[in-house]
């Protein structure tokens, strides 16, 4: 499970350090690609590999669902982080996010988000305020 806000910066190379209570769970692979609101969705391996077989499921006859795993899979790339908990990320994402050195790698349940720093806050700046009025509605008993 992953959860919390976290402000690496990215090297000249590209380059991320995953916070230091993430690196366990990632250091056997994890998968990279395209996320919603334009971040970069970090799955440990196995998740990844979860995920794939739902999708499996899903109707391919629909449209929706072809361009949803285009979109998906033709970004995605496998990662194994090095030692120091690091891995590149590579330039098309980095675009995609349009990240820069400023970074924001948040906890989003079964995956981790990694956003501009700027556009995560002002993506929670807009969101914030709605947040409580939508609990019920979003996860009817959760809080």
């Amino acid at each position: 499970m992953f959860l919390g806000t976290f402000t690496p910066k990215l090297d000249d190379k590209g380059r991320l350090i995953f916070p230091a209570k993430f690196r366990d769970e990632l250091a056997s692979g994890l998968v990279m690609t395209r996320g919603q609101e334009h971040c970069i969705a970090v799955y440990p391996l196995a998740e990844f590999r979860q995920k794939l077989e739902e999708a499996r499921r899903a109707p391919t006859t629909d449209r929706r669902t072809r361009d949803y795993l285009r979109v998906l899979l033709s970004g995605a790339e496998d990662v194994i982080p090095d030692k120091q908990g690091r891995i590149t990320i590579p330039g098309h994402l980095r675009g995609y996010a349009d990240l820069d050195r400023e970074c924001a790698v948040i906890g989003a349940l079964d995956r981790l988000e990694i956003w501009s720093l700027p556009a995560w806050e002002t993506y929670l700046e807009q969101k914030e305020e709605g947040f409580a009025e939508t609990s019920e509605e979003v996860v009817p008993g959760l809080f």
